[in-house]
């Protein structure tokens, strides 16, 4: 990989390492039982933050298509992971996340044209494998909502991920704006939610204001501005095995904050989850066919040639060859 690339998963990694500490900052600093609550204030504030930033509004087609990634990445992905994490136990909800490059890989074949290869496949079941070794216990308590809500959130991020390269973004807008707009079209959707299935929010503390300011600005604001550049200058594929760090830094807080332990399984499973995420950002040879990343839109400019998994054969990687672009 080289330096400018390696330098773009880094920073887009920052996303995901932020949220591997929503769990801690929930279950520390925040209401109890409020799930929508606490995903509409993530959304809201941060959404309107980013459209002041950027002072831009979508057009014409680029409405319903905020509305779209809207909903996949944060109208619907933040209640479900939500009710996931109160009913299931941490261990089993996160290796339910690992799964996410592996939807990638098989969403990309239809939405991007975009064939998986050996060396994708293998990262994919070698980070999920280590998941569960950094984080599944034995005897782990297993509920049929829990899971089928899990499964649900992470199947609509995998397509929000897809169809966000898929589509890039309109000209002159930047990653900011489009950031924004997806969070508002989410929040449009959670806000009524929450007041109508949880009433009124309680009376909000000092150290509630301080989780919500962190999770808004740090985890949500800025970390998925950096998401969405990952995907944009990445791929969908390579950005997606970001995501295994999230557990492993949840289990490093653990470890920090509340002075939990490793055991070598869960050593080794550390030591899986980081080399699947290392081996799924090797870019990929692209076929020499039709563009299939170009958006659907002639209008709109077509999002970074860099390639999204192995393609084909053995995947041996290739650098994709393209204009530079702008984004995620």
């Amino acid at each position: 990989m080289d330096r400018k690339r390696a330098g773009i998963a880094a920073t887009a990694a920052l996303a995901p390492a932020a949220w591997g500490t929503t769990y801690l900052v929930t279950t520390q600093l925040l209401p109890d039982g409020r799930p929508l609550l606490l995903a509409a204030l993530r959304a809201l504030p941060a959404g309107l933050l980013l459209l002041l930033i950027g002072r831009r509004l979508p057009k014409g087609r680029w409405w319903g298509r905020a509305a779209v990634l809207g909903m996949l990445n944060i109208g619907l992905f933040f209640p479900l992971t939500f009710v996931g994490a109160y009913r299931l136990p941490g261990g089993v909800a996160a290796t339910i996340g690992a799964i996410q490059p592996l939807l990638v890989a098989g969403l990309s074949i239809g939405v991007l044209r975009v064939r998986p290869g050996r060396r994708a496949l293998l990262a994919g079941l070698a980070g999920v494998g280590g998941v569960a070794l950094l984080v599944l216990k034995s005897g782990a308590a297993l509920d049929g909502l829990g899971i089928a809500a899990m499964v649900t959130a992470i199947a609509l991020m995998a397509l929000g991920t897809v169809l966000t390269r898929r589509w890039g973004r309109p000209e002159g807008a930047t990653m900011v704006d489009l950031t924004a707009w997806q969070l508002l079209a989410g929040s449009v959707f959670l806000v009524p939610l929450a007041a109508l299935v949880e009433g009124a929010p309680p009376t909000l503390t000092a150290a509630n204001l301080a989780g919500f300011a962190y999770l808004g600005l740090f985890s949500t604001a800025l970390g998925y501005v950096l998401w969405f550049r990952g995907i944009e200058r990445l791929g969908a594929g390579p950005a997606s095995f970001l995501g295994l760090i999230n557990p492993v830094v949840a289990t490093v807080g653990g470890l920090v904050v509340l002075g939990q332990t490793l055991t070598p399984w869960q050593v080794l499973g550390l030591v899986l989850a980081l080399g699947a995420m290392l081996l799924g950002q090797a870019p990929a040879r692209r076929t020499p066919a039709a563009d299939p990343e170009a958006p659907a839109d002639s209008a709109d400019p077509a999002p970074d040639p860099a390639p999204e998994l192995a393609t084909t054969g053995a995947g041996a990687a290739q650098p994709g060859a393209g204009q530079p672009v702008a984004r995620m």
